[in-house]
């Protein structure tokens, strides 16, 4: 009988030490699950932290505009790539790294400054940076500062203001002459006189609708609204400017010579805004030369592109002047324009329509030995077999001696 107590006893302390034991056990298991999962929480959020931050970085390395944040004390936290190129800058752009240290000095103080500084390259360049304090409920937390280059934008209001001047000058000048003609008409009683006057009246008119024409033109190339691309013939198109251009030619005496392929040249255009093209270059090319001085037009396929090439033997364009021809009312000599009517249009006309087909236009030109402008624009997929891209033609070309100025293309 005891000993079946002494092994009742046994057995339940065995099944009393294993509940212990399996608790303890379960309670450590359970612990160590906990604790598992509290690490995999904490470091899904490092990876996300981390994550985060990486796409705030890339975020801020892809804006156009420079970030530089500062703690409390003036020490740099963080610059953005935009901001990195300027640490490393020597010569000029080396003043906008000093300007930076200096705002974040003075916005740290709770001020907020801004400073434009004048980079002279080459090329010339505008940078703007301001500073801000970083506070919030009283607490500092640091400064930012932003860096921009205002380059452009300051490029763009001037051309606007340019622009107000400009058409405000060349429609004045008319219309005064206008209204001054209209008068002295209105009480000459000589016929002769008030036939002359009336002429004048007609060239005032004419010169004005002619600015009034290059305006709508220009505006509507700039927008290249309801413009159709097809394929068309690069001669066709100089014998249409050529035509347009034939008295004005001959009454200067200014001999055109012509060197074309003798297959057609074929780009993918708007054909009236090419036709616009290269009629402004050859017209600016006839404008500026003188009695018996040769005008050359030439077109070729090269490397995958048609290129249009006038030649004129005239004044020149000097070197300081070059990089603006292409702004709009840009004259280099004024006189010059109103004494053959221009108005500085052509050229803007020109660089857009090559902007708005891929191409470009380039200029060579020394004083007082004429200019070369190249229209460059991609060739036609339409282009036929023969006439092979990369290959330059122009051996096979047909020139016209022009002694007199006659079509394109014409045989003698």
């Amino acid at each position: 009988m005891i000993l079946i107590i002494v092994a009742v006893v046994a057995l339940v302390g065995f099944v009393v030490v294993g509940v212990v034991a399996w608790r303890e056990h379960r309670h450590f298991v359970d612990a160590e699950e906990s604790w598992r999962r509290d690490d995999e929480m904490h470091r899904r959020h490092e990876d996300e932290v981390a994550e985060s931050e990486h796409r705030l970085r890339l975020s801020l390395d892809a804006i156009a505009q420079g970030l530089v944040v500062a703690d409390a004390g003036g020490n740099v936290l963080y610059r953005n790539s935009y901001a990195r190129q300027f640490t490393e800058a020597r010569h000029g752009e080396a003043l906008v790294e000093a300007a930076v240290a200096e705002l974040l000095a003075e916005a740290a103080a709770g001020r907020a400054v801004e400073r434009e500084v004048e980079l002279f390259g080459p090329p010339r360049r505008c940078i703007f940076v301001n500073a801000l304090p970083l506070e919030l409920e009283g607490r500092d937390y640091g400064s930012v500062a932003l860096i921009d280059d205002i380059t452009e934008p300051q490029r763009l209001d001037a051309m606007r203001r340019d622009f107000v001047a400009n058409i405000s000058h060349e429609l004045r000048t008319p219309m005064g002459a206008l209204s001054l003609l209209a008068e002295t008409l209105a009480e000459e009683t000589d016929p002769e006189v008030a036939s002359r006057l009336a002429t004048r009246v007609q060239t005032e008119a004419i010169r004005l609708s002619a600015v009034m024409d290059d305006l709508l033109e220009l505006s509507r190339i700039e927008s290249d609204e309801s413009s159709e691309r097809a394929p068309v013939a690069v001669q066709q198109v100089i014998n249409d400017a050529f035509s347009r251009l034939k008295p004005v030619a001959e009454y200067k005496q200014v001999p055109i010579e012509a060197v074309l392929p003798a297959f057609d040249i074929v780009v993918r255009a708007d054909r009236r805004q090419l036709a616009s093209a290269v009629y402004n270059l050859l017209d600016n090319a006839v404008k500026y030369s003188e009695a018996h001085q040769t005008v050359r037009l030439s077109a070729w396929l090269a490397d995958g592109s048609v290129e249009v090439e006038v030649r004129d033997q005239g004044c020149g364009i000097p070197l300081r002047h070059q990089r603006r021809i292409f702004e709009r009312f840009y004259q280099v000599d004024r006189s010059r324009g109103h004494i053959d009517g221009g108005v500085g249009l052509g050229l803007a006309i020109v660089s857009h329509v090559a902007a708005n087909h891929g191409g470009e236009v380039r200029v060579e030109s020394a004083e007082g030995e004429g200019s070369t402008f190249t229209l460059v624009l991609p060739a036609s997929d339409a282009a036929p077999p023969g006439a092979a891209a990369g290959t330059d033609r122009r051996e096979e070309a047909a020139t016209v001696d022009a002694g007199a100025p006659q079509p394109i293309g014409a045989s003698r």
